[in-house]
């Protein structure tokens, strides 16, 4: 990694929001998304707190009360602002935060031109990966944000509903595989402790599941029918009078879902996103197949196109054998999050160029859906 890695990552971030509004920037409309200016914020902390303070002697805060502000849940490094507080700060004005970001990548020039020692260069290349995560974080939390805006605003193309493209199924036959990261490219510590697994033989979906599938799971009352969800699911359905995806809207005959190129008719032909896992898990019983395991994912991952969606599988979020967490503040990136998780597979629409592989180990609570979350099956 390079200072020009560094900086084309950088700018990358300001490109996403350059058609956002002042107020845009600021809006959190629930505790688990962030507002846009916190994501431009944070991400610069990052390099702030693990790069430049302990590794740049010349270095100056920018200013001493952004580690309290800018602080997302490392306990290591110290106190933080609460959660669903992130979208109460006004102040600094965006205008600043865009200063600090100028401000740090300057810093960050000058210690880059400095030899750089192993340590800063693993840390250069976490806080890039670091920061390309923000990036797709930003997209699916301002879209959380403006979906909420009745204006429906258009801020940015990602081609969110592409075409689904391969049919049929792929069977991959029992035996022993090996699975986890392996060789020198950038991985994260959860991908670690590569290992062997058995599987039996078993048949995997080369597509998506697609919107107009879905449309007919829920034409058929399948958001009704108590049979087809876990318990934990069902109480989820119920208690919030869900009856479609998220950001689905029901429009005459058919159904509308709010983009963050406004309002669009749902495309039967594309693959449906922002479910949860409860309703994957119900849509697989409904047609009588599962959703496949992390592992059942990896091995199979070579036989069909995946990145358009982040699939859910059917495998809680736990260590590999041999993880270690790295000691300090570092070391709560991944690991203390290994429980009531459940893994997503593959990359979405809004991943970030180069920041996919099919080793990648995604993890969010069973009822979230405002990432770009889709559904393969097996069977």
């Amino acid at each position: 990694m390079t200072f020009e890695n560094f900086i084309d990552t950088r700018k990358y971030t300001e490109r996403l929001c350059e058609r956002l509004e002042t107020e845009d920037f600021v809006v959190q409309a629930v505790e688990e998304v962030s507002p846009a200016k916190w994501h431009l914020a944070h991400t610069t902390w990052f390099f702030e707190t693990f790069l430049l303070k302990p590794h740049l002697s010349t270095y100056r805060e920018f200013h001493p009360r952004y580690s309290y502000l800018f602080n997302s849940y490392y306990n290591a490094v110290g106190s933080r602002t609460h959660r669903f507080h992130r979208g109460l700060m006004t102040r600094p004005p965006v205008a600043e935060v865009m200063a600090y970001r100028e401000y740090v990548n300057q810093e960050m020039g000058i210690l880059l031109s400095k030899r750089m020692t192993e340590e800063v260069t693993l840390l250069l290349e976490l806080g890039i990966n670091h920061e390309q995560q923000h990036q797709e974080l930003l997209i699916t939390d301002l879209k959380y944000n403006l979906s909420l805006n009745p204006l429906h605003p258009e801020v940015l193309d990602i081609a969110e509903y592409p075409k689904r493209g391969e049919t049929g199924w792929e069977s991959i036959d029992e035996g022993i595989y090996e699975v986890g990261h392996q060789g020198k490219k950038f991985s994260y510590d959860n991908e670690h402790g590569r290992h062997k697994v058995f599987l039996e033989a078993f048949n995997i979906s080369r597509a998506l599941v697609t919107n107009g599938e879905f449309e007919e799971f829920i034409r058929a009352g399948g958001y009704q029918n108590v049979d087809l969800w876990h318990s934990d699911g069902w109480e989820w359905v119920t208690k919030n009078e869900l009856k479609r995806p998220l950001y689905w809207q029901e429009s005459g005959q058919g159904f509308k879902y709010y983009t963050l190129e406004g309002m669009k008719v749902v495309d039967p032909g594309a693959p449906v996103a922002h479910v949860s896992f409860y309703e994957a898990a119900a849509y697989a019983e409904w047609v009588g197949c599962r959703l496949p395991t992390e592992f059942q994912w990896e091995v199979a991952s070579s036989r069909f196109d995946w990145g358009q969606r982040w699939e859910w599988t059917n495998s809680a979020y736990l260590p590999y054998p041999r993880y270690q967490k790295a000691p300090g503040a570092i070391g709560e990136y991944n690991g203390k999050f290994m429980i009531n998780q459940m893994v997503l597979r593959g990359a979405s629409v809004a991943t970030p160029d180069g920041h996919s592989r099919h080793t990648y180990r995604n993890f969010f609570p069973p009822q979230s859906a405002w990432q770009f979350s889709g559904i393969r099956l097996v069977k």
